[in-house]
């Protein structure tokens, strides 16, 4: 078997679609250090497929009949993530009944994959590192050393260098991690891979809601392939499960596609700025940045009016003065967004009583522009949204699972 051949049956083996050339050079590199017991560092994107490689390493390795554990270092409270990895004594801490277990030592003679290892705690990286250098570990709470002979494979979405220069990662873990790197290319690397994936998700989710499967036109696949993808995989399939249940025509056109592809239209300016940078934004950055200006122009229109009101002007005068920035502020509220708020207008202006002008110029008690209380109200949103599964939670508010656990102790948000 020649090795296109190898690499074809490997990918059909494990669902991996697509003909890019980086994505074959990532599964030969897969398949080539499968066999040996070399440490390997999978980075990618987060939805690009990392898991996938592990998986594949594992099943063409000697470890294969051995046991496979994928764990999510992000995912685990920074508290109890030596008790989960390396396990603990009885008693070693509150609410340690009995002794327990840790992954290293139920896993001994198969793989570990430690997704998002980025996350993990500086403390944690220490005990990891002596796993990998001498196969020894201690329990929490315990003195005594134990052996393990388990494979690590290591999976990251960060720049890990940049991590271990500013201080969040250890050096000598990075390098003895990176034995053997395998990058596995986001969505927007991967050219016609694009609509292939499209075409498969469209076939699958035909079947599973019993629909006809819906087809893109060339104009609507050049723009599907223009589309930057920041969340991968796994954003593609979510657009061609909306699509296929909520278009009614199953001829999909490029109008119709640009309906399902979010900030299509209406991307910020800050979005915008940061994509032509290729830099990492989320939603919430943008949310910020509307708050902090906001909170400024009003600033600035309060002041205004209270100018106003001191010379003896009123609300009518104000809006003759300033119609031009009335005017403007209105259209930016009232444009393509939901937002309504209240507007001045020159005819309801003359009914406001002068007298009132002092309430206008005092900001309401409960209003509140606080970061930490749009932050709290966001978390608890996402929760309800996702019926308090963190997970998920945490894949909406687009940080991790250990930073979400962080901030629900920090607001003391009871679930």
């Amino acid at each position: 078997m020649t090795i296109n051949e190898e690499i074809l049956s490997i990918k059909q083996r494990f669902g991996i679609i697509g003909n890019s050339a980086l994505l074959n050079h990532a599964v030969q590199v897969a398949i080539q250090v499968a066999p040996t017991d070399m440490t390997v560092l999978i980075s990618g994107e987060s939805g690009s497929g990392k898991e996938s490689f592990s998986k594949i390493i594992h099943s063409l390795s000697l470890r294969k009949h051995g046991q496979f554990i994928a764990i999510n270092c992000g995912a685990i409270p920074e508290g109890t993530i030596d008790s989960e990895l390396f396990g603990h004594e009885k008693g070693s801490f509150t609410g340690a009944h009995e002794a327990r277990k840790g992954y290293f030592e139920v896993t001994n003679g198969g793989t570990i994959f430690l997704d998002e290892i980025g996350e993990m705690p500086l403390g944690t990286q220490a005990r990891l590192l002596r796993v990998l250098e001498n196969g020894e570990f201690i329990k929490v709470g315990s003195s005594k050393v134990l052996k393990t002979d388990v494979r690590v494979v290591a999976a990251t979405n960060v720049n890990l260098l940049e991590a271990v220069q500013k201080g969040k990662f250890r050096e000598d873990l990075y390098y003895r991690l990176n034995t053997v790197p395998i990058y596995v290319p986001p969505l927007r690397e991967r050219g016609a891979d694009i609509d292939l994936l499209f075409k498969k998700f469209a076939g699958d989710f035909s079947e599973k809601y019993r629909v006809p499967p819906i087809k893109l036109n060339e104009e609507a696949k050049t723009e599907l392939m223009r589309f930057p993808f920041p969340g991968n995989i796994r954003q593609l399939k979510n657009l061609a499960e909306q699509i296929s249940v909520l278009s009614i025509g199953r001829e999909i056109d490029k109008e119709t596609l640009l309906q399902y592809l979010p900030n299509h239209r209406s991307t910020p300016m800050l979005l915008k700025d940061n994509l032509n940078n290729k830099e990492d934004i989320s939603e919430r950055d943008i949310l910020y940045k509307i708050l902090f200006d906001m909170k400024r122009d009003m600033n600035e229109l309060k002041k205004m009016i209270l100018e106003v009101a001191q010379n003896g002007g009123g609300i009518g005068q104000i809006v003759k003065e300033h119609a031009d920035m009335f005017e403007e502020l209105s259209k930016e509220m009232n444009g393509e967004s939901n937002y309504n708020p209240y507007v001045f207008k020159p005819n309801e202006a003359k009914q406001i009583e002068i007298q009132k002008i002092e309430d206008v110029t005092h900001e309401p008690e409960d209003e509140s522009l606080s970061i930490a209380e749009k932050e709290k109200e966001l978390i608890l949103k996402a929760l309800k949204k996702n019926k308090n599964k963190r997970k998920y939670a945490a894949q909406d508010l687009g940080i991790s699972e250990r930073t979400l656990y962080r901030k629900i102790k920090e607001y003391a948000i009871e679930e």
